[in-house]
């Protein structure tokens, strides 16, 4: 089943099902993955989110936060920091939606208010249990992402009877934890969690079986980029070093049924994309 529906995001409609979206990663952190430090000072995060717009990006998603494997969390403080003093410097000098990725209310009712569009949360809306209701409130969409654990904690549990079913299960729950908060349906993404609490062949089973989530008719984000399964198969310890990895990560998505790929190489990308799109989409 495909989703037709639409959703207008800062007077930009995405026809979900019609491509598929972009959504370019932009860490303000010192210590991500893969670019941690890069573009931690507002002025080389402004430079870096308009290379991303650019080059096809969509969205453009920020997190104060790094959620790496065994990253350290910082304070609500710092985090406010990080984002509300790019987003600010952002809103004005780009035109596609900006996402905020965040697990903390707070953080979110800040950043929509100094100009961002979207909450980006990988616990679901678990970790802080105002976040749902303060999503609602604010009218903006979701993503509600599938993970166990926190980020200092995940890959420790990852053993599952049904990987599939109970990420779906999950999802599942946590859309009408949603709905059940007041937020309107219709502005409800979800993904599967490449990385989260998923060993190398739970990342690569979750790719080939994604088209099972269409049924819970929302939106599917995937957010395979750079991640270490890719390094896996690649034999190659260096993130960046992972495009073409990451590109047919990508590829495999768009062929069963992803709406968004979340990446940090976006002019790449967007020709996968392009590519993908007519291969596998009956619209284009």
């Amino acid at each position: 089943m495909v989703v037709q529906s639409s959703l207008v995001i800062r007077d930009r409609s995405f026809e979900w099902g019609k491509r598929t979206y972009i959504m370019g990663v932009l860490n303000v952190t010192p210590d991500s993955f893969s670019d941690g430090g890069e573009f931690d000072r507002p002025s080389a995060a402004l430079e870096q989110a308009q290379r991303l717009v650019a080059a096809g990006a969509d969205i453009i998603d920020i997190g104060g936060q790094s959620t790496r494997p065994g990253a350290i969390e910082v304070s609500v403080a710092e985090e406010l920091e990080r984002v509300l003093s790019v987003v600010q410097l952002l809103r004005p000098a780009i035109s596609v939606p900006i996402s905020v990725d965040t697990t903390r209310a707070a953080v979110a009712r800040a950043a929509i208010a100094s100009g961002a569009d979207i909450v980006n949360d990988i616990s679901g809306g678990v970790f802080d249990p105002e976040m749902l209701a303060t999503v609602a409130k604010l009218g903006v969409p979701i993503v509600l992402m599938h993970m166990r654990g926190t980020p200092q904690t995940m890959q420790q549990l990852t053993d599952y009877e049904d990987l599939i079913g109970e990420i779906y299960q999950f999802l599942e729950s946590r859309v009408a934890n949603a709905i059940a908060s007041g937020i309107d349906p219709a502005r409800i993404i979800i993904d599967p969690g490449i990385g989260f609490a998923k060993k190398y062949h739970q990342s690569i089973e979750i790719l080939r079986r994604l088209s099972e989530f269409r049924a819970l008719n929302c939106p599917i984000l995937v957010g395979a980029s750079r991640k270490s399964f890719i390094g896996h198969i690649l034999e190659q310890p260096d993130p960046k070093a992972r495009v073409w990895g990451t590109a047919a990560a990508c590829c495999g998505a768009i062929a069963n049924g992803t709406d968004i790929v979340r990446v940090h190489d976006v002019k790449e990308m967007h020709d996968v994309c392009r590519v993908a799109d007519v291969l596998f989409r009956s619209e284009v």
